[in-house]
């Protein structure tokens, strides 16, 4: 029979067998982020279309080419966020959040939405992790930041990843430069694809950002911008160098990470690989001191970054990174009659209100099937429910790992022994790992 519908082009399923990779870097995350002082935002799945044209920025390939835009009758037009710092300034400006001192320093895990040619680490929705810091102008916070991006990664267990920094400088000196790649591209402005042609005389910068082979080529030997920066720009460069110096922190200066969104100021960087192709860049992010003045509010440095988990993961399998267990059923209660499956009801509610993980059927299966059902979901401990169970008060706990038998309480102390049959499964797991350790010699 054939699928009546299919998912669209560039969205991924996340199947329950897969689920624990996404739970493993949710954790991770997090916690890391919660370490460095940064607490969890949410924010709305669309806003309006304006926030993303005056901060993303007009000539940008987001906003020109891959937002998502929508309207319904009688409202304004509103875009599925292709990003998530434009929605979280807002919410933080609407919201009073910087009115409680600085720094403020919020992450979020969200969902994002572009429209773009769909390969390995890209598709049209895709999951961002981020971490964004208000209220402080120093080279430190830009320090901090990486660091926390770094302490991602390589609590992961990433290998091979290439931190590139960069100054974009602040909009004095960078106009500088813009006249500079004016002059340099406005001989090959025939060459240049459709697109670019209109951005030489906007925002030349764009065309550096270009993923157009041919425009790459013409911009290979074009001006870089820390040739043209001014001096507070370098001396905030300079320091955030011997700040990451200072943190052990490698990194390499790379002239040509302009970030492909408008709103960054001074530092960008991005940490990058090899090993999922075109798209190496696993997380991107910088400075953007003018946006929070460019939606209305007071002038404030900010600085921030985003992740794209699907290209985490994507590298975490690729160099076969270790991911968490999925949680497997403690307890498999199987059944044999109608009195035996409402007894098991009356236990399963006590374990579950106690934290078990407790299975038992509800297809109505004979007991050979949900013996083979508990052994397929790995289950550790199974009991046997019949009428002489129920007479006699106590079952059969059988141990599946070992396959050995002991007798338990199905009545008041059906909780306590069924604990400490945990704890002493648990203890003997961690007797085999010393001294699987102890022969190894190790």
């Amino acid at each position: 029979m054939a699928l009546l519908a299919k998912k669209p082009k560039g969205t991924a399923d996340v199947v329950p067998s897969k689920s624990y990779m996404w739970h493993t870097v949710e954790k991770i995350v997090s916690e890391t982020a919660q370490q460095y002082g940064f607490k969890e935002i949410r924010i709305p799945t669309f806003e309006d279309t304006g926030l993303f044209v005056r901060s993303v920025g007009e000539t940008t390939d987001v906003v020109q080419k891959e937002m998502y835009t929508v309207s319904a009758a009688g409202d304004s037009k509103f875009t599925l966020r292709p990003e998530g710092t434009a929605g979280v300034m807002r919410a933080m400006l609407e919201n009073g959040v910087m009115n409680e001192g600085f720094p403020q320093k919020v992450y979020y895990i969200l969902s994002c939405f572009r429209h773009e040619n769909v390969q390995a680490g890209r598709l049209r929705e895709f999951h961002q992790f981020g971490c964004e810091m208000v209220g402080s102008a120093s080279p430190r916070a830009d320090a901090e930041v990486i660091a926390l991006a770094k302490s991602v990664l390589d609590r992961v267990g990433l290998q091979n990843i290439e931190l590139n920094i960069n100054s974009i400088g602040c909009p004095e000196c960078r106009e500088k430069y813009r006249q500079a790649l004016r002059d340099y591209f406005e001989p090959h402005k025939d060459e240049l694809c459709r697109t670019c042609q209109d951005r030489l005389d906007k925002n030349p910068m764009r065309i550096l950002d270009c993923k157009s082979a041919e425009d790459q080529a013409i911009a290979k030997d074009a001006p870089v911008i820390l040739d043209y920066l001014c001096d507070d720009c370098k001396a905030h460069f300079e320091k955030l160098k011997e700040y990451l110096g200072d943190m052990n922190i490698a990194f390499n200066v790379n002239p040509r990470i302009v970030r492909g969104l408008d709103y960054y100021t001074r530092t960008v960087f991005e940490f990058i690989t090899t090993e999922i192709g075109a798209q190496g860049t696993v997380c991107g992010g910088g400075r953007y001191d003018g946006l929070i003045e460019e939606l209305g509010g007071a002038k404030t440095p900010a600085l921030g970054f985003g992740m794209g988990l699907e290209r985490l993961l994507l590298v975490m399998q690729k160099q076969e990174c270790d991911f968490m267990q999925d949680k497997t059923c403690d307890l498999y209660i199987a059944t044999m009659g109608e009195s035996a499956a409402r007894k098991a009801l009356s236990m399963v509610s006590a374990l579950r209100e106690e934290g078990f993980f407790v299975e038992y059927d509800l297809v109505e299966r004979g007991l050979k099937p949900q013996m083979k059902y508990a052994d397929k979901i790995g289950t550790k401990f199974v009991i046997v429910l019949g009428d002489n169970e129920i007479d006699s008060g106590f079952g059969k706990l059988k141990n599946m790992q070992t396959g050995e038998q002991t007798d338990i309480s199905l009545g008041e102390q059906l909780v306590e022994q069924f604990s400490q049959a945990m704890i002493d499964q648990m203890f003997s797991g961690l007797e085999d790992e010393v001294g699987d350790l102890i022969g190894k010699g190790e």
